[in-house]
């Protein structure tokens, strides 16, 4: 690493024989070598992964440059997301960083996890020995019941005029729509109870307004913080309770590193 590098952080960690043998085998954002650095002190089992960037990219104005570029931000997601899950593959708990967290020098960047040691160690103290599993639940109740064609008014509503058949289907089709629906929301709020009682934490994304096509209108958009070892249980649990509730929809994503419950530390001035 020389001293024209910035230094990118993917991680926080505690070092171990199998994380730093990890590491030797990965490549960053910018296609760099991947290694752990430990605080300037001896007093703490933690280590950075880093990996030196080039300043014409990671450099404060053409990093805010490169945000808008579609491409390269996908690029270097799937490159961050890449350190994070081969050093999570290696058995160690992994505090991963945010996006383009970046130091000026290996001075910085062993100064800030040394000056944060206790931070550190308390996050990964609770993450250790669970994953995030993301829960995103649709719904997309069906509109009107079989047999309920406004088209068939007559054969529908036998006596009426067409215009008051027609009426009479519409309310029809309203009520059974909107009973669909409670149907789906109360569903999803017991799919909500239940994904709680199989984690330990829930962070709430923004939901977009429409879902996937062909999967409707998006009610949830979760993230778990799960036992490693309740991972199974978690899925076929939530997904028991979609199962039998026309409309309701879930997919739930991962096991992934746990970025939704890392909070994520800013660079040293």
């Amino acid at each position: 690493m020389t001293d024209t590098h910035l230094v990118y952080a993917y991680a926080v960690l505690r070092r171990t024989p199998e994380a730093a043998a990890a590491a030797a085998h990965l490549r960053g954002v910018a296609g760099e070598p991947v290694r752990l650095v430990d605080p300037a002190t001896d007093a703490s089992p933690l280590s950075f992964a880093v990996g030196p960037v080039p300043p014409g990219d990671y450099a404060e104005a053409p990093l805010q440059a490169h945000l808008d570029d579609l491409d390269w931000l996908e690029s270097t997601v799937r490159s961050h997301h890449g350190v994070v899950a081969g050093l999570v593959a290696s058995g160690t708990a992994v505090l991963p960083l945010r996006l383009a967290t970046v130091y000026p020098d290996e001075h910085s960047a062993r100064h800030a996890l040394d000056t944060r040691r206790d931070y550190f160690l308390s996050l990964l103290a609770r993450l250790t020995g669970h994953v995030e599993l993301g829960v995103k639940i649709y719904a997309a109740p069906d509109a009107a019941p079989p047999g309920s064609d406004p088209r068939s008014t007559q054969e529908a509503a036998p006596g009426l005029g067409v215009g008051r058949a027609y009426q009479a289907l519409r309310r029809r089709r309203q009520r059974r729509t909107e009973e669909a629906w409670h149907a789906v929301v109360r569903g999803a709020a017991r799919l909500t109870e239940t994904a709680g009682v199989l984690s330990v934490d829930r962070v709430a994304h923004s939901p977009e307004r429409t879902g996937p096509a062909g999967r409707g209108t998006t009610l949830g958009n979760d993230a778990y913080l799960v036992p490693r070892d309740r991972v199974d249980a978690f899925r076929t649990g939530v997904l028991a309770v979609a199962r039998g509730i026309p409309g309701l929809r879930v997919e739930v994503t991962g096991p992934w590193a746990p970025y939704s419950f890392a909070l994520q530390p800013e660079p040293a001035p």
